[in-house]
């Protein structure tokens, strides 16, 4: 078995909350184990960048009422489109009705595109080296964020080093957004459209190896996904596994399923899990919560099927815990056990 590394990536450039940049080293602070090797922190430089919605001329509620107006209409198209599935001339349409929605959006707010792009390149590229590093040494990485963010770094350098991988993404959210896409700006939004390279203009600079396969990228547990998100997921074609479906289907078929889609033809997989799967009310230290997530016992069950594919797994990292946000250390304790057997039975 390899000796593990564990890599604490304490950002939240990504993001429009401060909280998870201090996740990371809580999590891994009295994490010991004689499977660790070494332990590398990665911090970022620089303060993010604000944004003053007072000073719009188009002010917060007005944007946000825009979409809203939409979202409705766009679910509706989503839910047609998916249960009669749509031959390629529809499929562009569909994406192109999104897309002008988008726009159309961005148009109202100009303030808010691409936050913090330079400083989170400029962390990923080191965040690269040192996971690079890492794989450099035959021993394997665990990547603890810190936001989503940090998952660009960390999955293309185990892609650099591996050649042709598969990746599943544990996530509430897509993360499939694209700069054009984006409304929000919160570049967190985006890292497995990168990590994809269906995202082909930002975020990847550092990266001059190949890029994972859409086909064997999956999505476990996605329930907020935007509707605009949607169209590029369909069009790249990504599998989707929504909460809905583990709590239908159980942990054991969906991971099954997952893995098989991730591994076909491919040298391993990455995993990168955040921790916005679990329902708030369970875990509720995480900068954006989304309703209606797995509860506790589903989780440890996710994670013990994870582990029966040790022996594909390339990489991994956790994500997404905000201490700011945990109450009673909820989210700490649930983190800190997943982690603990990650140590345990990965490398």
């Amino acid at each position: 078995m390899k000796k593990i590394s564990i890599i604490n990536a304490c950002t939240d450039l990504g993001v429009n909350v401060n909280g998870a940049s201090l996740g990371a080293q809580i999590l891994t602070e009295h994490l010991n184990s004689s499977n660790i090797s070494n332990k590398y922190t990665v911090m970022q430089k620089s303060e993010k960048e604000t944004v003053d919605f007072n000073n719009f001329s188009t002010n917060k509620e007005t944007i946000y009422d825009f979409v809203k107006e939409f979202d409705n209409l766009l679910l509706k198209m989503h839910k047609l489109h998916f249960e009669n599935k749509m031959n390629e001339n529809e499929i562009k349409l569909y994406n192109q009705k999104m897309q002008n929605l988008v726009l159309a959006v961005k148009a109202l707010d100009d303030k808010c595109e691409k936050r913090n792009m330079n400083s989170i390149n400029v962390f990923n590229e080191e965040l690269y080296k040192v996971v690079s590093n890492v794989l450099e040494q035959n021993e394997f990485p665990i990547t603890v964020g810190g936001d989503h963010i940090i998952a660009i770094a960390s999955s293309l350098a185990s892609i650099k080093k591996h050649k042709n991988l598969g990746i599943i993404w544990f996530d509430s959210h897509g993360d499939f957004n694209t700069y054009s896409t984006s409304v929000t700006g919160n570049l967190h939004g985006l890292p497995l459209a990168v990590a994809t390279h269906y995202e082909k203009d930002i975020l990847s600079p550092f990266h001059n190896g190949v890029f994972y396969n859409p086909k064997n990228a999956v999505i476990v547990g996605g329930r907020d996904i935007d509707p605009w998100e949607w169209g590029n997921i369909i069009d790249a074609g990504v599998t989707v596994f929504s909460t809905k479906d583990i709590q239908n289907l159980g942990v054991e078929t969906v991971c099954k399923k997952a893995f098989e889609i991730a591994s076909s033809g491919t040298n391993g997989v990455h995993i990168s899990f955040d921790l916005d799967l679990i329902d708030p009310q369970v875990a509720p230290g995480v900068s954006v919560p989304a309703q209606n997530g797995i509860d506790l016992s589903q989780t440890y069950g996710l994670v013990d099927e994870i582990l029966k594919y040790a022996n594909v797994i390339k990489s991994a990292d956790l994500v997404e815990f905000n201490p700011v946000f945990d109450k009673n250390k909820q989210t700490e304790n649930i983190a800190k056990n997943i982690l603990n057997k990650w140590v345990q039975f990965l490398g």
